[in-house]
């Protein structure tokens, strides 16, 4: 055969034994780069991952601020409590912790059995906030017991303590409101336990309250025992702030129990109060129906968190009657003892508007228009001022904007209007004869109670507030104020007429011996928001009134709800005024 005859026949390929060997060294390459990656890279990271699994904290919770009122009495506190712990895996006879529990505790040994053999957990709760007192006398008798020559020398209960803290109401539902609830919050994640403020200034200073948790943090092993050597690290906690307010808990307690004293009567669907200093702002009492007891929720209604002299809307009635008047004397429409016609009844969109008490024909001085509080009247006065001139001094006069109460709940979050008013291009004629005298317009007790602050303060309205100070720091709150009646005579004209509601008109029943009070009463109509128009037969009741030329600038307002309309409220003003006179030494000038 000739050797052209091998052309094209298979050659075996001698680079195919190599195959096999390159990719043997690609994957000895990829391991040896993997494995150093692994112990230069990654190793510091890995190894951080795995110190930080091992990593436990055991969380030290501050003790929350204190809330006093202004004379320094505790209206809320933090006391030490001991809880009170198993750790089974130290428990050297299970029948004996139960026993010395139960001796000590009260109940029987197997209440406490379940604790002390509890599988996997170093934590058997057995009494949570117990007094200190209690921690003490568990921990004498188990040294007595497991003492040189004891009944269980050397025993090791397996029993553990845990220092935390109890909020207390020293004065009960006294000022409860106010001061408002904590719930204990439980982050089952971190083993923590610790107060939040839920209501009232508990949640409104909660920032200031709740302090900073500290903490110690080490390496554990799985059954939790401490790593010798290992790594460990802690922060101490920071205690909250103490702060004093503006309550005098003598007066509120006054104030409430005047207003349960008519709660199954006069004030049989609630009812309010307020004590303002005018010239400062600071609330000196302040409570609503149902009151709210922070030692006891078993009982505890919806609504008794809420503080509604500074939360809840109500149409004013004749109160407001004093508003437009202010604007009639400040606009020199009419004076006091300028005259004004006045029918029995007047019509406008097809309504007819009288007065609470029927009435003929009659002509009114603007003072009896007030002190007789006739709806018939202020109209015809408003009208005759021009009432765009009424709906620009509701809004110079902040009656429809937010207090600036420190108070949660006042109004819609992220505005600073409040309460109900039609922007004047929408009133119809009716709308503003209502308005006139308090109804189709919505403000709270607290916006009522400012703006009577404003009549003893030269003009001037404060901003109604608690706070009075944080002593730790030394911080002053300063709080904003405005001028809001120019006319300082016309101040003193409608201080002189508010007078005379009480001396001689519906008020009556305000009036405290020797001294000269200012006030106007209200009876307004309560709107059905199911079915629309007026419900019939039951109204809101209130006044707001004050202790003119004399020592005091305090306001108060009083309201009942939803009460028949021959009931009055002024009697309850006059027995807090009376409190407050004896309380603050206030006398007459």
């Amino acid at each position: 055969m000739s050797a052209s005859s091998f052309v094209g026949a298979p050659h075996p390929d001698s680079s195919r034994p190599f195959i096999p060997i390159l990719v043997f060294a690609a994957v000895a390459v990829l391991l040896l780069l993997r494995l150093g990656y692994l112990q230069v890279i990654a190793a510091p990271a890995l190894s951080a991952e795995g110190e930080d699994a091992r990593m436990a904290y055991d969380w030290v919770e501050p003790r929350r601020g204190t809330i006093y009122d202004r004379n320094g009495v505790v209206l809320a506190t933090s006391v030490e409590s001991t809880t009170i712990y198993v750790d089974p895996v130290e428990v050297d006879d299970a029948n004996a912790t139960a026993e010395v529990l139960a001796e000590v505790l009260g109940g029987e040994k197997s209440d406490y059995l379940e604790a002390a053999t509890m599988a996997n957990t170093r934590y058997a709760l057995v009494e949570k906030q117990a007094d200190v007192e209690v921690g003490e006398r568990l921990r004498e008798r188990t040294a007595e017991l497991s003492a040189e020559g004891g009944e269980r020398e050397g025993m090791d209960f397996g029993i553990r303590y845990k220092t935390e803290w109890r909020r207390e109401y020293p004065n009960g539902r006294v000022g409860g409101q106010v001061i408002g609830l904590c719930n204990l919050e439980v982050d089952t994640e971190n083993n923590r336990e610790y107060y939040v403020g839920a209501t009232g200034l508990e949640l409104y200073y909660d920032d200031v309250l709740a302090g900073e948790a500290g903490y110690t943090r080490e390496e554990r092993a799985t059954d939790g025992t401490p790593i010798p050597g290992g790594k460990r690290e802690s922060k101490e906690a920071v205690d909250g702030e103490d702060i004093i307010i503006s309550i005098d808990i003598e007066l509120q307690q006054t104030v409430e129990e005047r207003l349960e004293a008519d709660q199954e009567g006069l004030t049989a669907n609630g009812g309010s109060a307020i004590v303002m200093d005018g010239g400062t702002g600071e609330i000196y009492a302040a409570a609503s129906l149902p009151l709210l007891d922070p030692t006891d929720r078993t009982e505890m209604e919806a609504d008794a968190p809420e503080l509604k002299c500074v939360t809840d809307l109500f149409e004013p009635g004749s109160i407001f009657k004093s508003v437009s008047t202010m604007a009639i004397l400040e606009t020199k429409t009419m004076g006091p003892d300028d005259e004004l016609f006045c029918p029995a009844s007047i019509t406008a969109d097809g309504y007819t508007i009288s007065d609470a008490h029927e009435r003929g024909d009659a002509t009114f001085t603007l003072r009896q228009i007030l002190d007789q509080s006739s709806n018939v009247g202020i109209s015809l006065a408003t009208e005759q001022m021009g009432f765009e001139e009424l709906y620009d001094h509701i809004l110079a006069y902040n009656l429809h904007e937010k207090t600036g109460v420190d108070y949660p709940g006042e109004g819609d979050e992220g505005t600073d209007v409040l309460g109900l008013l039609k922007d004047f291009d929408q009133w119809s004629k009716v709308q503003a004869y209502n308005v006139s005298f308090g109804q189709g317009i919505s403000l709270t007790p607290l916006q009522i109670t400012r703006f009577y602050g404003a009549l003893v303060n030269d003009g001037v309205e404060c901003t109604p507030h608690f706070l009075l100070s944080k002593p730790q720091s030394g911080e002053t709150p300063e709080y904003a104020t405005e001028q809001v009646i120019e006319n300082k005579e016309a101040i003193a004209t409608m201080t002189s007429m508010l007078e005379t509601v009480v001396t001689d008109g519906t008020g009556k029943a305000a009036a405290i011996e020797g001294f000269d009070v200012a006030g106007k009463t209200s009876t307004a109509e309560i709107y059905d928001m199911e079915n629309g128009g007026y419900r019939k037969g039951v109204y809101n009741l209130a006044f707001t009134g004050f202790l003119a030329n004399s020592s005091s600038q305090l306001v108060c307002f009083v309201g009942a709800n939803e009460v028949p309309i021959d009931n009055v409220v002024t009697p309850m003003f006059k027995d807090i005024m009376t409190a407050a006179i004896d309380r603050f030494d206030i006398y007459p000038e």
